[in-house]
């Protein structure tokens, strides 16, 4: 077995230098590469090709020659590189400076494995390094003690990182959409944990809440963190103060759902501060609305018509109407009102049954209401609860006025016909689902806000903060891989694929066929986000020792599939990390 230094030429391209492994297999000669030296220095190169000729370069005799460590590095160095293509270091901060690295670490680790910050803090440590994301930026060692630091820098920097990010993202943009969220949170000592309405179906834990505002594209730009106790509506107010006063934009629309953006906080708030609107009315007003003789024409399946009503002076709303819609809600409530009927079966059985201990007026009507709060139909029943049984029968009545509005939602909005269509106006307040997409990656994605391990009140708001800019790193590189991931690369024509914006989205022709072949065009395999980027961290930074000739580091080549992701990147793995030879 031998080494040699080959250099093969290219047509159109600089040659290509390779160290190579040479043995012989019988009558045929073998080769492996062991490193590409086409960018490495000349000096480095020659200094190779003379130890191989000198017959001292034998790792597999325990000669000079030695990998001392390999570390993952595609996936780092593509959400890294992707930052940086981003612009993420001025936007963090003007100058060079160790908290500014941290941060940038902190957001990349999130993105790849989030972890605590203890754990980050060994990830990117020299000794304990887990990738290469510490390396390329020059961390060294990094203490649990430095991390939260790096909270409290980020923190102070929010003002003006999230300024940053609104000029870039909301610049020329009518429409901010905002929606809020909560995460629960194990033990008793974080500061701003409350109990409060549990998206996550935990009412035995308390909660911390946070309100979020994307572009319209769905990308993030802006994040408060709130007691877990704090009502939806309440939270507007700082987001109006914030639109108007830190980002300084012009004349712009938010769009919140129909329990955000309620009457009050139209008339107390966002009209007071000139800001228009988009929201929809609740079933309440719809009934009302209802009542009267409408302006237009009544809608017609999967379309909209736009009315007007004496209740909503000032207001555009565009009635829309889905079939679909309804048929599911009708469903839905015969199976609960079913259900409920079994469930007062069941207790007035056991109620009437000698011996029973389910007796009195007191103890019925309490098992009564542990059936009625779990299926929330009770409304639609008048029960009597007596010390011998129950009887109840069905308020027909106000079930029919409930079934009267199944498939009918109404969009309301201060725009006028001129700013806006109807059409882009339903568009606009359904968007929202792009919010919705973007609180279940920082939820339940890789993302994973929860659980929260710092307990401070700066340190959960920056913590807060450091998962949003994580998702901002995400989106981009979602955008950027669409053609490699199943995720929907060509949105117009998945617009097209719609009748109306009343009808459900439906994916592209080029998304369908990914989803059906798991192929893409060229033929390379589809991913998911998570699972490229363990594809990418397959690529590796190896750190090879020449003896006392010095070391240099070797990136792994790329497979076909993975130079297709980098080349959507933008970025090259091999120059994220210097390539001079120590």
């Amino acid at each position: 077995m031998s080494y040699r230094v080959d250099t093969i030429p290219n047509r159109s391209s600089p040659p290509t230098i390779l160290l190579r492994r040479h043995w012989r297999e019988g009558r045929r000669v073998r080769k492996e590469t062991v490193a590409n030296l086409t960018r490495r220095p000349e000096w480095l190169v020659e200094g190779i090709r003379s130890l191989v000729g000198a017959g001292t370069f034998r790792p597999e005799g325990g000669g000079p020659v030695e990998i001392r460590r390999s570390l993952p590095h595609g996936h780092a160095a593509a959400i890294l590189g992707t930052m940086k293509d981003l612009g993420f270091e001025r936007i963090l901060g003007r100058e060079d400076s160790r908290s500014r690295r941290l941060a940038l670490a902190a957001i990349a680790a999130r993105v790849a494995d989030p972890l605590s910050k203890l754990a980050t803090a060994r990830t990117l440590s020299e000794g304990t390094a887990s990738s290469s994301l510490g390396a390329m930026l020059g961390l060294g060692e990094v203490s649990g003690n430095e991390m939260l630091g790096m909270l409290d820098w980020l923190l102070k920097r929010q003002p003006w990182i999230e300024r940053s990010l609104a000029n870039r993202r909301l610049a020329g943009e009518a429409l901010i959409l905002y929606d809020v969220s909560s995460s629960y949170v194990e033990g008793r000592r974080n500061a701003l944990a409350a109990f409060g309405h549990s998206r996550d179906g935990r009412r035995d834990r308390k909660q911390i809440a946070y309100g979020l505002l994307c572009d319209r594209g769905g990308c993030p730009v802006a994040i408060e963190a709130f007691e877990g106790s704090t009502a939806d509506p309440a939270t507007v107010g700082r987001q109006i103060d914030k639109i108007r006063r830190r980002f300084a934009l012009g004349r712009i629309a938010l769009v919140g759902d129909r329990g955000m953006i309620t009457g009050a906080r139209i008339r107390e708030e966002l009209e007071p501060a000139g800001l228009d609107w988009i929201s929809a009315l609740r079933s309440a007003d719809i009934r009302k609305l209802m009542k009267g003789p409408p302006a237009a024409d009544a809608p017609v399946p999967d379309a909209v018509a736009e009315i007007a009503s004496p209740d909503f002076p000032g207001e555009r709303l565009m009635v829309c109407f889905n079939p679909r819609l309804r048929d599911e809600r009708r469903r839905k409530r015969g199976e609960l009102l079913k259900a409920m009927e079994d469930r007062l079966e069941a207790i007035a059985r056991t109620a009437g049954r000698p011996g029973s201990r389910l007796r009195g007026r007191e103890a019925i009507a309490r098992r009564v209401g542990e059936g009625a709060g779990r299926l929330k139909v009770a409304k639609h029943f008048d029960i009597k609860c007596e010390d011998g049984g129950l009887s109840w029968s069905r308020r027909q009545e106000k079930i029919d006025q409930e079934a009267a509005l199944d498939g009918i939602w109404v969009v309301r909005t201060s725009l006028g016909d001129g700013s806006l269509g109807a059409g882009e106006a339903v568009e606009a307040y359904k968007s929202l689902a792009r919010v919705e997409q973007a609180f279940r990656r920082i939820k339940t994605g890789r993302l994973r806000i929860r659980p929260v391990f710092v307990r401070s009140e700066a340190h959960v708001r920056a913590h807060v903060f450091l998962c949003m800019l994580a998702c901002h790193v995400e989106w981009h590189m979602r955008k950027r891989l669409a053609p490699a991931l199943f995720d929907e690369d060509d949105p117009e024509a998945a617009k097209a694929q719609r009748a109306s914006p009343v009808a459900p989205a439906k994916p592209s022709p080029s998304a369908r066929s990914k989803a059906a072949r798991k192929r893409a065009p060229d033929g390379a395999a589809v991913h998911g986000f998570h699972t490229l980027l363990a594809d990418l961290s397959t690529v590796a930074l190896s750190d090879v020792s020449l003896g006392g000739s010095g070391s240099f580091a070797v990136v792994t080549t790329p497979t076909p599939g993975q130079r297709k992701a980098f080349e959507l990147l933008g970025v090259d793995p091999a120059k994220m990390f210097p390539a001079a030879g120590r």
